[in-house]
């Protein structure tokens, strides 16, 4: 078998080897040139023409690694991953959550009576009406007075003795004045005693405020750390730090809003 495949192999090289092709004109390069790609004769370029030599035996071997080969753009281009970017979504539902703490603590703060007249100390009050239970600032409008004295004005004047029932059944400890078209309501002085409860409340319910926002915090923590393996490292530590950031502004706010409310029950 060896036998045989030298015999071929020599008798396709001699021939090319010994009468090499001189090519001097269009024709001759264009078939020297199918001579090359078909059977991988090199053409080497002389002063005035080419030489086509003779017949290479390995270049289909080599044509046929070639072809197989993958360039370097298309073996690195397998390898490229596209890296999630969770950062603007967590910060995102995280503002929305403290945001909403609070706007709860706000709201539960001016429910908290003090010896100065507040319009918004009546929003908690259930007033039943026509046998349908609203807020009453669903119902009527409340405005002040003066500074220990608020109005109440009904939408429907039918609702004015639902309304100071409502009103004189609430914890407020208030006695309304029931008029023609509106209700007064003034606001009493507070007890010492009173005031040292109040804030107690007061400090229940930031509490309860900062306790939300720190729930939120960590769910945004929790988030993280479930895409921390698709994430560099850096980018990991830099979102962590950025919500604990969030974290302390809000938790400032609602310190803020509590020693402000404190302030209001202490010096009424």
């Amino acid at each position: 078998m060896a036998f045989l495949l030298r015999r071929t192999l020599l008798a396709k090289c001699i021939p090319f080897i010994r009468y090499p092709r001189y090519i001097s004109n269009h024709s001759q390069l264009a078939h020297a040139l199918t001579c090359e790609f078909d059977t991988g004769a090199p053409l080497f370029s002389l002063k005035g023409g080419i030489v086509c030599t003779g017949f290479d035996p390995f270049w289909a071997i080599r044509r046929g690694f070639a072809k197989g080969r993958k360039t370097k753009d298309e073996s690195s281009s397998a390898t490229i991953q596209v890296v999630p970017d969770i950062g603007p979504t967590v910060k995102s539902n995280t503002l929305s959550l403290m945001e909403a703490a609070i706007a709860a603590l706000s709201r539960e703060l001016s429910k908290i009576r003090t010896g100065r007249a507040s319009t918004g100390m009546f929003d908690h009050i259930i007033v039943d009406a026509h046998g349908v239970k609203l807020p009453l600032n669903r119902v009527a409008v409340v405005s002040a007075v003066d500074a220990h004295t608020l109005s109440v004005t009904p939408h429907d004047p039918n609702t004015l003795k639902d309304i100071e029932n409502a009103l004189v059944s609430s914890p407020l400890g208030i006695n309304p004045i029931l008029g023609d078209q509106r209700i007064i309501t003034p606001i009493p002085p507070l007890t010492k005693e009173n005031m040292q409860a109040l804030c107690k409340v007061v400090s229940k319910c930031a509490e309860d405020g900062r306790q939300s926002i720190r729930r939120a915090r960590q769910k945004a923590l929790d988030t993280i750390k479930k895409s921390a393996s698709s994430i560099p490292k850096d980018d990991v530590k830099r979102l962590e730090k950025e919500i604990e950031e969030i974290t302390k502004q809000f938790i400032k706010s609602a310190d803020e809003m509590s020693r402000a409310k404190e302030k209001e029950v202490a010096g009424s």
